[in-house]
């Protein structure tokens, strides 16, 4: 079988489909794409909000309380409150419907999310936890998201198995961290970027097994280092008594110098360990892999995946939010023991499920939403086994005899994920909007909702510049302000205007040591995520030279020349950071 070059409908570029490609897709006996990559991702994750929380009433009967949910209360949706919708107090089946020939199966699926009660928050197994989304076994957490098993964290994105925490987005397994993009197996590191196995340290950038070390880039296994210097431990503790760490000001100007001090940094070409035929960044424990970002804890044979792993296999589109599932595509919050999801959300230990969203320990399902413990149903109708296996592929041939259309003119047969129209968020409250940012005007261009942010009318008792400079002079009354954020809501970051310091925050900061940060908690998500790496690679050469400017000789790991190593890398070709190939980075950083 050949590669075929198709043109995607929806920005009319070309995409390659590879061999292995078409046999995935016969395996799974679903059509080729008709999206590219790129396409297929903004489309899925435009159906997920995880950090926009709105009030607005529970529609349950006898209920009514205000509640906070991931729906704007404008959208015309029926909203029960998650506690309620988790009972047996409401019947699945009271929506469901039987199969309409008459209608495109999107439609009808359509009409069936409209009319069904949806949860205000997806947030399992929470335990003082009501401000989290996207969220699995949050125990005393606030404002945390796209999380799993998580404890006293806050202001938090992509985390995994994190305890005494803020701020941070895509980090694993750690504990007392403040501030950090990609962090993994850490302890105590703030303010830090790219570390693995790191402890009690500050201002660190790609360092890995390092402890006691500040401003320092591209170490292994060091301890009492200070801006790349080795110290003894005496001379490091009293460099650091030297630096007022709880001072606002001070803080500022070194993370101005931490930014400085990365782009000089040697970079990798991407951060994939303990992995083979691996193209990506920021993954572990892989095998033959290719477009995968932010995978633990294992992948194997899968392609266009991201915030996942735990052991999945055969997957094609999957994520955000992948995990413990095989023989997936076109999924999002997906897995915990699946198989056979395809173009599912939010569906946990489910086999033999397709278009389904929200949906739990179920099997054989079609066009379904909200179920839990089923099998053998359509648009949330029961069937018998028998009708169920029958009636499957005449649906099937239904959707590509009469596909749904929306109106830009895109076809959604069989294959497709939902269409975009069909997401209760307008682009700028989704995902779509944190990894592919839009303007207001590109996003009308494209055919995408947009949602203007709300007049606040807050009553703000404190400008930001207010805030007491050292983190010392702080006392609770600051729990009783309302804090005016630095941006005044005039950035793209979804800027809350202000904000208000809770108790376990200020016993947070107090504990580490930390300046109050002087932006509401969205400003300082979009500015971490301002720090990460787009969902792509691009082919580059190493850029290591055997020689520098001033015809010194650098370093003898290849003789002569620059690096001939080409390879796909997260880092764009007109980016100016220094990025090496495997070996030339490991002849120069470990």
């Amino acid at each position: 079988m050949q590669s075929e070059i198709k043109i995607c409908q929806n920005c009319k570029s070309q995409f390659v489909i590879d061999p292995e490609d078409f046999s995935f897709y016969e395996k799974i006996q679903v059509p080729p794409p008709t999206f590219c990559y790129e396409c297929r991702t903004v489309r899925r994750l435009a159906f997920r909000n995880e950090l926009n929380l709105y009030k607005r009433k529970c529609a349950a009967p006898e209920h009514g309380e205000e509640m906070i949910s991931i729906y704007a209360p404008e959208k015309p949706l029926v909203i029960y409150d998650q506690k309620f919708w988790w009972t047996d107090g409401w019947d699945p089946f009271a929506c469901g419907r039987p199969y309409d020939f008459s209608k495109p199966f999107f439609q009808q699926w359509l009409e069936l999310r409209n009319s069904f009660p949806l949860m205000s928050v997806s947030n399992s197994n929470a335990i003082n936890s009501d401000y989290c989304n996207v969220a699995d076994q949050s125990k005393d957490c606030y404002l945390i998201s796209g999380s799993f098993n998580c404890e006293k964290t806050m202001y938090s994105n992509r985390v995994n198995q994190i305890k005494d925490s803020s701020d941070l987005h895509v980090a694993h397994r750690s504990e007392l961290c403040y501030d950090g993009v990609y962090l993994s197996d850490c302890y105590r590191v703030l303010l830090s970027k790219n570390c693995w196995h790191c402890l009690d340290a500050y201002f660190l950038y790609d360092c890995r097994n390092c402890s006691n070390c500040f401003g320092c880039v591209n170490l292994r296994n060091k301890q009492y280092c200070f801006f790349n210097e080795q110290l003894s431990k005496d001379e490091y503790a009293k460099r650091l008594k030297e630096l007022d760490l709880g001072d606002y000001a001070t803080v500022k100007k070194l993370k101005d110098k931490f930014v400085e001090l990365q782009s000089r940094a040697i970079h990798k070409y991407a951060d994939i360990l303990h992995s083979v035929n691996v193209v990506g960044d920021k993954v572990d424990n892989a095998k033959n892999c290719y477009y995968a970002f932010d995978i633990t804890d294992g992948a194997e044979d899968s392609k266009y995946i991201h915030w996942g792993g735990l052991g999945v296999q055969d997957v094609y589109d999957g994520g955000p939010g992948v995990g413990i599932v095989n023989n997936a595509y076109e999924v999002f919050d997906t897995g915990l023991e699946g198989s056979m999801n395809l173009f599912t959300s939010v569906v946990y230990g489910s086999n033999n499920v397709r278009y389904a969203f929200n949906c739990y320990n179920c099997s054989d399902l079609f066009g379904c939403i909200g179920l839990r413990s089923k099998q053998y149903c359509i648009l949330n109708k029961q069937y018998a086994k028998e009708e169920y296996e029958g009636l499957v592929p005449k649906i099937i041939a239904h959707m590509n005899e009469m596909p749904y259309v929306d109106g830009r003119g895109r076809v959604y047969g069989y294959g497709e994920f939902f269409p975009m129209e069909l997401s209760p968020f307008a682009y700028n409250e989704s995902v779509a909007q944190d990894y592919f940012p839009l303007t207001k005007e590109e996003a009308a261009k494209r055919g995408y909702s947009w949602r203007e942010n709300e007049e606040r009318h807050y009553e703000q008792t404190m400008a930001a510049s207010q805030l007491p400079d050292n983190i010392r002079d702080v006392s609770d009354d600051i729990l009783k302000q309302v804090i005016e954020c630095e941006h005044k809501g005039v950035c793209n970051d979804n800027c809350t205007v202000a904000f208000k310091f809770i108790p376990a925050e200020l016993q947070f900061y107090r504990r580490i040591g930390i300046p109050l940060p002087h932006f509401c908690f969205k400003c300082r998500h979009y500015a971490r995520l301002r720090q990460r790496h787009p969902l792509k690679t691009w082919r580059r050469q190493c850029a290591c030279d055997y020689k520098v400017h001033n015809n010194t000789i650098k370093h003898a790991h290849h003789l002569q020349g620059r690096c001939s190593n080409e390879f796909e890398t997260i880092y764009a070709p007109d980016r100016p950071e220094i990025v090496y190939c495997e070996s030339c980075y490991n002849s120069e950083v470990v």
